[in-house]
């Protein structure tokens, strides 16, 4: 019905899927060689033989059907094409290179290529009960992590080891990955918004921010937590942590279906200017999450899209000085029709203090 529409809306004869996270969200499929092609009548899942048990197993209960392939897949692309006599077929412009859609061209005459811009990505924002569950447990392997690191923390330890240790526990307690590039960025290095885990070895009394996540069930988590580790926090270590709570519990008590996400981020924003810092969050108040770790919808300035019930997104407010240290503090949340919930439960409401 999704596709259905999509056609509708876009006023094409068919859909082209070649982005992997909209084939698996469609057609279930997980591996990693595969196109779909959803007509008014039909769909078909091309793959090739390294894949066909597979693609029976996952994408036939979705209503594809199976068509195998030589590894130069466009050319059985090009005849379905044509048998289902498409005029104007939608293509995913933002995920075919210029050099795919050439070859396309070369193979089919006569058909109108539509851009589908973001039609399937805007598709997925909404998540199913099913999606939310496999997203919490995510969450969880990441709350666990987040438990088991603190002890790890010592005086001299590089971060890109304490972003190895978080990996390791995660793989353990059931994550396929990590759902991107651990961030560990201590001291200086912490007003550094997206510092990916480094040779810095952590020193005494500074901030340790570490951004992290995985996937489980081909589903995301993405979480963030600052402590301090040393002896005790100066007052400007303080001033700057209770600052970003304060604005993440104040945009979070404010979450609802029927806002709109530049509303939200602005909620935040405000909150952290008034304090002095608005010059120190220079980047969004969140986005969306699911199969991918950035997707629909942007929670920013710029976000124009109306938050509904059970889209899943993340609130992540940061101050960042350069020369001295960053916070941020980030939680998985999902909207619901007057509030929302917090998915994350790693405790934030006071500054941790981790002794040297």
């Amino acid at each position: 019905m999704k596709l259905k529409n999509v056609m509708e809306n876009k006023k094409v004869d068919g859909v082209l899927i070649t982005n992997k996270y909209n084939l698996r969200y469609f057609t279930g499929f997980t591996g990693t060689t595969g196109i779909a092609l959803a007509t008014a009548k039909n769909r078909y899942f091309f793959t090739d033989f390294r894949y066909v048990q597979q693609a029976n197993t996952q994408v036939v209960p979705n209503g594809f059907e199976v068509v195998k392939v030589e590894r130069n897949a466009l050319d059985g692309v090009s005849e379905y094409i044509k048998k289902d006599k498409i005029k104007k077929l939608g293509i995913e412009d933002k995920d075919v290179t210029i050099e795919y859609l050439n070859s396309l061209k070369k193979r089919i005459e006569n058909v109108e290529f539509i851009n589908l811009e973001d039609e399937l990505i805007k598709l997925r924002m909404v998540k199913s009960e099913e999606e939310i569950e496999k997203i919490k447990s995510a969450i969880r392997i990441s709350d666990i992590a987040f438990t088991e690191i603190q002890s790890k923390i010592k005086e001299g330890i590089k971060e890109n080891e304490v972003a190895a240790e978080l990996e390791y526990v995660m793989r353990k307690n059931g994550a396929s990955d990590k759902s991107f590039e651990t961030i560990v960025a201590s001291g200086y290095r912490s007003a550094m918004p997206h510092g990916v885990a480094s040779e810095k070895k952590i020193g005494k009394n500074e901030f340790v921010k570490m951004d992290f996540g995985c996937y489980n069930n081909g589903y995301v988590s993405d979480m963030t937590r600052t402590v301090f580790y040393g002896d005790e926090p100066t007052a400007k270590h303080k001033e700057i942590y209770y600052t970003v709570l304060e604005a993440q519990k104040l945009a979070i008590s404010k979450v609802k279906a029927g806002m709109k996400a530049s509303d939200l981020d602005k909620i935040a924003r405000d909150y952290i200017t008034e304090k002095g810092y608005g010059e120190n969050f220079g980047h969004g108040l969140g986005h969306g999450i699911g199969l991918e770790i950035h997707e629909a919808p942007t929670v920013s300035t710029k976000g124009d899209i109306i938050l509904e019930e059970n889209m899943l997104i993340t609130i992540e407010p940061g101050i960042y000085i350069e020369g001295f240290g960053g916070v941020r503090i980030e939680d998985d949340v999902v909207v619901k029709k007057d509030g929302c919930e917090v998915l994350n439960k790693s405790f934030k409401d006071e500054l941790i203090v981790i002794k040297g």
